[in-house]
This record gives C-alpha cells, structure tokens and sequence, in this order.
C-alpha cells in the first residue's frame, strides 16, 4: 500500500498560466469550458464532483478513483495547447458534504493538499526564470510525494521539448486509441511519419512515466459502501 488513508479523493485544481496575456482569453475560456464538459461525460465512473471553471481561468473537479487522474490531466493539457495549464493534485479526506455537480464548498484535506501545490507551482516560477513541472501531486506520505513529483518533474522536461507539430500527432494518437495507423489516417501523412513524430518526442518514455504515476495513484478508491 503506497497511501494509508482510507477512502482518500482525488482532488485536481487547474489554472491557465499567465491567462492575463492571452489575447482571446473569451475563446479560451470556451475551449477550456467544452473541454471540462467532455471529461465530465468520458470518465464520469471517477468523478465525485464534476470539473467546472471555479474562478477567474481556474478550474477544478474531485476524483474518487485515481486510475485515469493522470489522463485526465494529459487530455486537458493537450487539448488546451498552445495555452499552458498548472495542475495541483490533492490526494486525502473529503471532510464536508460533497456535491456531485458542483465543485465548491466541500473541503478537507484533499484540496488543502492540491491548492498547496498550486501555490507551490506558481512560487516556483516566480523564484526561477525556468519551471520545467507544471504539475504536482501531494498527499498524507511524503516519501511517495517526492518519488511521484520526481517522476512527473523529468517526465516535464521531455514534455517541455515537443515541437507544435509533435502535439498535434501526440494528442490525435492518444485520441485514436494509441494506434499510429489510425493516426495517419486522420491526419493524412505516413504510420512511418507518426512512429518518427513519437520517437523523436522520446513519447514512450514520457507515457511510462505517467504510466507510472497512474499505477501508483489506481491504489485510490473510495468504499462507497462505507
């Protein structure tokens, strides 16, 4: 057992980095809006309260599964590119009532853990000129807190690298079920083409870290029987 609280929650908070220089911040906000909604839908067994812009160009949803935590995080981000996203992740109790449609007034330490790595995130990029982790997860061990944020931390710099070219065949892979003829096909070029794209964006050693992270995190399941 990697975590020792009982039914622990998922917490994810997300916000827009520097929203205020974003042009068509509306459009964005749109995007963003659609995009939550389609999660909300896709991984609807995981989800305690739905994902839902909460404040300003922040978001936030509770998970009570940790199995896809970690795609939902990658769907979000590559979806919403070329506008780059923070995410705190917040691994505890829920110690309030907690509403399915809304994300707001439930509190414990689920949040406090994620709103703690928000704030983490942005002190780290005001301190130094170049954050490579723009996600980090915190939770009652401290131990697996900074194997995971190692992890997520190196997987950061390889994410850093891609071209806008190598996104765009990554996120029409993963949304074709990772198959690279499928790919092709959609986006009208070579499977050699897709395989090259990939393996130049060093992509499954990007994936088998988060593969990693997300094993670690499908420990996570709330006895909804208790």
């Amino acid at each position: 057992m990697f975590f020792s609280c009982r039914n622990c929650y998922i917490a994810i908070i997300g916000d827009i980095i520097e929203s205020k220089k974003i042009a068509d911040r509306n459009e964005v906000q749109i995007k963003l809006r659609q995009k939550l909604r389609d999660i909300n839908e896709k991984y609807k067994d995981d989800i305690a309260s739905k994902f839902m812009i909460t404040l300003g160009d922040e978001f936030q949803g509770l998970l009570k599964r940790g199995r896809d935590a970690m795609n939902i995080i990658s769907e979000i981000e590559l979806d919403m590119f070329p506008v780059k996203l923070r995410f705190g992740v917040g691994i505890g109790r829920i110690d309030t009532e907690i509403n399915a449609e809304i994300p707001l007034g439930a509190d414990g330490p689920a949040y406090h853990q994620a709103r703690k790595m928000i704030n983490l995130l942005k002190d780290k990029e005001k301190h130094y000129k170049e954050s490579y982790a723009n996600i980090m997860i915190a939770s009652e061990s401290d131990r697996i807190d900074v194997l995971l944020n190692a992890i997520l931390s190196l997987s950061a710099t390889l994410k850093n690298k891609w071209t806008k070219r190598q996104i765009e065949i990554i996120n029409c892979y993963m949304n074709c079920g990772s198959n690279q003829y499928k790919t092709a096909e959609k986006l009208s070029i070579t499977q050699s083409s897709v395989n090259k794209a990939l393996d130049n964006a060093s992509f499954y050693s990007y994936k088998k870290a988060l593969d990693t992270v997300s094993m670690v995190l499908s420990e996570i399941e709330v006895n909804q029987n208790v």
